[in-house]
């Protein structure tokens, strides 16, 4: 047994094994020659094919799906999930973790290059890992250890070596149990929220779609007309050596579905002092549309709470006048066409003067108002479950290392 430097500090009541010692396989995705191209990936198929969206930080989001055909997935060779499996992200967006449940609507999914898959044998329960590995515990762990800067990469030599602790086998489901209650209400936000993005993607499209692929210049104008830039890239602001009140919003904070920030996704802060004295061209304001320039491109968010800063990678969108709302639903829209003004090679990038030339077409007055009314009271919605699980996620990571410690007696718990 080891003792783990995250877990130490907590005063477990038990021991702290490294996961190279607990009774798992670890599963990396298919690399091989097979590996499935772009164009050999569809809206619909026979299998689901992971990407990043699909596993978040609540578990697995099948808003925007991939799938590739029964021919390739027989090509394949690692990858396959069972039910009962875990998932975690260890590229990019690293440290996302989700299970595949019952509850999960596809039958055949394998996951790609930059995930693993965990799958437990008989001294351990997959539902106590899931949650132990979903932890701020435990992603504290992967912060430390992770490599590369402009894109993060959790190894599995590294995620190995990290630590969990390891009650007896009923303490561990007993305490599942406790940890899935916030869970489950979590999940249910979730869908809640993809189920908006849906309705707010599908009115759009019905709107305003024909429109779009149709344009007639005389009914649009460029984006940089319709918009100031909040602008401070070219330096990296001094960072402080602890977690404050200001977060620095990258492009992790972009990354996955759905309209909010996510602020858990942030790892870099500054001091009020250079909050408040750096930034040569502010901070956003809400309603404002994040935008990431370098690495995973287009990737935005609308801008809502007043928190945090921006400055390498990412660009900020105040609308002048048009409906923010409009303007980042059309954004997102063309999304593939925003990437494709990509200038990089080795790393991928874009210009703001590109982009700001694109052409955006402007509806009728009455039409954009309908629109923006109907849409900001989805937007509040979801913003006010993101924050309601932003809560039962700090719950539940309050309760885990009670529960840990023993303060939580589990005995009575049913299983």
């Amino acid at each position: 047994m080891k003792s783990g430097r995250n877990w130490g500090r907590l005063g477990m009541k038990f021991d702290i094994t490294q996961l190279c010692d607990v009774d798992i396989e670890v599963i990396d995705g298919d690399r091989g020659k097979n590996y499935p191209h772009q164009d050999e990936l569809f809206d619909s198929g026979y299998c689901l094919f992971l990407s990043a969206k699909n596993v978040t930080q609540n578990g697995f989001l099948f808003g925007d799906n991939q799938f590739i055909t029964q021919e390739k997935d027989e090509l394949l060779n690692n990858g396959n999930l069972i039910r009962g499996d875990i998932v975690i992200t260890t590229r990019g967006t690293v440290g996302n973790v989700a299970i595949y449940s019952d509850d999960v609507p596809f039958d055949n999914i394998r996951i790609n290059s930059g995930m693993l898959i965990i799958r437990c044998g008989n001294n351990i329960d997959n539902y106590f890992l899931y949650q132990v590995l979903r932890s701020k515990w435990f992603y504290n762990q992967i912060i430390s250890i992770q490599s590369g800067s402009a894109q993060p990469q959790l190894p599995k030599s590294h995620f190995l070596k990290m630590t969990i602790p390891m009650p007896d086998m009923e303490t561990q489901r007993k305490i599942a149990v406790v940890l899935s209650r916030l869970g489950d209400k979590i999940s249910v936000n979730t869908a809640i929220n993809e189920n908006l993005e849906q309705q707010a993607q599908a009115i759009f499209k019905s709107w305003f779609g024909a429109d779009i692929e149709n344009l007639n210049p005389s009914n649009c104008k460029s984006l940089g007309e319709l918009v100031t830039s909040v602008d401070n890239r070219g330096k990296t602001p001094p960072l402080s050596n602890e977690k404050t009140e200001y977060p620095i919003i990258d492009v992790r904070a972009l990354s996955g579905s759905g309209r909010i920030i996510n602020f858990s996704n942030c790892t870099k802060y500054v001091e009020e002092e250079t909050y408040n004295n750096w930034f040569r061209n502010g901070h956003p304001k809400d309603y404002d549309i994040l935008i990431s320039t370098v690495g995973s491109l287009a990737e935005m968010k609308i801008y809502l709470g007043n928190i945090g800063c921006i400055a390498q990678n990412v660009v900020g969108f105040r609308s002048k006048g048009l409906s923010p709302i409009y303007l980042y639903q059309y954004l997102n829209y063309i999304r593939k066409e925003l990437v494709s003004y990509n200038i990089g090679s080795v790393q991928p990038s874009i210009k703001v003067t590109h982009i700001i030339k694109h052409p955006i077409f402007i509806p009728e007055n009455d039409k954009i108002e309908k629109f923006d009314m109907l849409i900001k009271d989805y937007t509040l919605k979801i913003y006010n479950n993101c924050c309601e699980n932003k809560r039962l996620v700090e719950l539940r990571d309050t309760l885990l290392p009670k529960l840990m410690k023993g303060e939580i007696d589990v005995s009575e718990v049913k299983i």
